[in-house]
């Protein structure tokens, strides 16, 4: 159920199993690769981390047109047909993004992601790449 570069296993499991609902939980590079999921295969996975790539850089864009913003984008939340979709910032060119069902509270998701990201953030990272590799 977990595919992961780095231990984050207890990391996301104690996130899903806090919120009723969770069907994945993905950890990316700012870049869109995936660095960590819990739940779902691992296809999926990669897809919904390149296009949180889009998504995260968009916000961002976005965030910079609002006065006295500093054009960072902090979180992402999308209302779908079946559930929500979020996507948070989680770190140094790292975020965190969590596909769940339409039973999932939206409060209390945001609240455990923002705990999780506060706990251990310094360990949701990724290093900046410079042609596929970390520098």
């Amino acid at each position: 159920m977990i595919q992961q570069r780095a231990n984050f296993d207890w990391m996301l499991k104690d996130l899903h199993d806090g919120v009723p609902g969770i069907e994945m939980i993905v950890v990316l590079s700012a870049d869109g690769l995936r660095i960590a999921r819990y739940g779902g295969d691992p296809d999926t996975a990669d897809r919904v981390a390149a296009a949180c790539a889009g998504l995260q850089s968009l916000a961002s864009a976005v965030a910079s047109e609002i006065p006295n913003s500093d054009g960072k984008m902090k979180m992402v939340l999308i209302e779908i047909n079946g559930g929500y979709f979020y996507l948070m910032a989680a770190g140094a060119n790292a975020y965190l993004a969590v596909l769940s069902d339409t039973f999932a509270e939206p409060g209390l998701m945001s609240n455990r992601m923002s705990d999780l990201v506060a706990r251990i953030g310094a360990h949701l990272t990724s290093p900046p790449r410079r042609n596929g590799q970390a520098v």
